[in-house]
C-alpha cells in the first residue's frame, strides 16, 4: 500500500499514468476530440514518483497516442449514447484515472460506478480532493480487485441490478488471466437487466514486437517474461450469444474513420463486439 496521494512505478495501476498523459496532450490540441481539464493534474502528480521509469514511459506515450486518444473518444461516445438511450448507470470496470463523472454532458440523474485496486484510489483521490474538483454526477469509488469478490461491494454501494447498465472495459480486462476475465463477464451477465451494454475489443496483436515488450517491463519489471494468456479470447463474441447478449461486430478503422486521424489499422477484424442484454 502507497500513501495517500502517492502512485507506484510498476503494476498495472502505472498504465493509467500513461492514459492521464495521453490525455493531457488530447486537451491541449486546438483540434481535440475531447476536453479532460483533470488528466493534466495526475501527470503533474506522478512525475515526481516514477524517477528515471518516466523517461521510459513518455516514448510508450508516444507510440500508443494516436489510437489511445481515439480511443478515449470512442468510449466518451459510446457512453453518451447509452445513457441518453436509458442507461443511466455506468459502471467502469478497472477505472484507473478515468474523469468522465466530472467531465462529461449527460442527464443530471446518470449514477458512475468505478472499480479498481484500493492503491489507484489511494492516489487518484487526494489528486482529485487537492484541486477542489467534485463530480457532475452520483460517483461511487468501489476499491476492488476483479479477481476477488467485487459484486457484493457494488450491490452496497447501490447500484441496482434490476436497472440497465453500460459496462465500461478500457483494457483491464486483457491484464486478467482468462478464467479470472472470463469470471468478471460472468458475473457482469448476472447483473445486467434487459437492455444493458458492452463492449469488447477485438485486436490482433503481437504482444512480442513493438512497443509491447517495453510496456510489458515497465508494467510487470524489467525481468518480466511473457505472462499466462490473459483477456477473455477469441470465442467471447459466441459465448456472449449463447448467454443472453445479442452482440453486433463494429471494425476499429470504420469506426474511426469520420475523426481524421492517424489510427486507421488496415485489418477488418480489428474493432468491437457491441453487445446489448436480452
Amino acid at each position: 500500500m502507497t500513501e495517500a496521494g502517492q502512485v507506484p512505478v510498476a503494476g498495472v495501476a502505472m498504465t493509467a499514468i500513461g492514459v492521464a498523459v495521453i490525455r493531457a496532450r488530447e486537451s491541449q490540441r486546438p483540434d481535440r476530440l475531447y476536453d479532460d481539464p483533470f488528466a493534466q493534474l495526475f501527470a503533474d502528480a506522478a512525475k515526481p514518483f516514477f524517477g528515471q521509469r518516466w523517461d521510459r514511459l513518455l516514448p510508450l506515450v508516444d507510440m500508443f497516442f494516436d489510437g489511445r486518444t481515439i480511443g478515449v473518444r470512442l468510449v466518451d461516445d459510446h457512453v453518451e449514447d447509452a445513457v441518453r438511450q436509458g442507461n443511466r448507470q455506468v459502471v467502469i470496470v478497472g477505472a484507473g484515472l478515468d474523469t468522465r463523472a466530472f467531465r462529461m454532458d449527460l442527464p443530471a440523474e446518470t449514477r458512475f460506478f468505478e472499480l479498481d485496486l484500493p492503491v489507484t484510489f489511494d492516489f487518484k483521490e487526494p489528486v482529485l480532493e487537492r484541486a477542489g474538483v467534485t463530480p457532475r454526477y452520483e460517483r461511487h469509488v468501489l476499491p476492488v480487485d476483479l479477481r476477488e469478490e467485487w459484486a457484493e461491494p457494488l450491490l452496497a454501494q447501490g447500484f441496482r441490478p434490476e436497472e440497465p447498465t453500460h459496462w465500461v472495459d478500457e483494457g483491464v480486462l486483457g491484464y486478467l488471466t482468462r478464467p479470472d476475465a472470463q469470471r468478471v463477464v460472468e458475473k457482469i451477465t448476472e447483473l445486467s437487466a434487459p437492455g444493458s451494454r458492452f463492449g469488447v475489443a477485438k485486436f490482433a496483436v503481437d504482444a512480442d514486437t513493438g512497443p509491447y515488450p517495453e510496456l510489458r517491463r515497465l508494467v510487470s519489471g524489467d525481468d518480466a517474461a511473457p505472462g499466462e494468456l490473459g483477456g477473455l479470447g477469441p470465442d467471447i463474441g459466441d459465448w456472449l450469444i449463447a448467454n443472453g447478449w445479442d452482440t453486433e461486430f463494429r471494425a476499429w478503422d470504420d469506426m474511426v474513420a469520420g475523426y481524421d486521424r492517424p489510427g486507421v489499422t488496415g485489418d477488418p477484424t480489428n474493432g468491437t463486439i457491441f453487445a446489448v442484454r436480452r
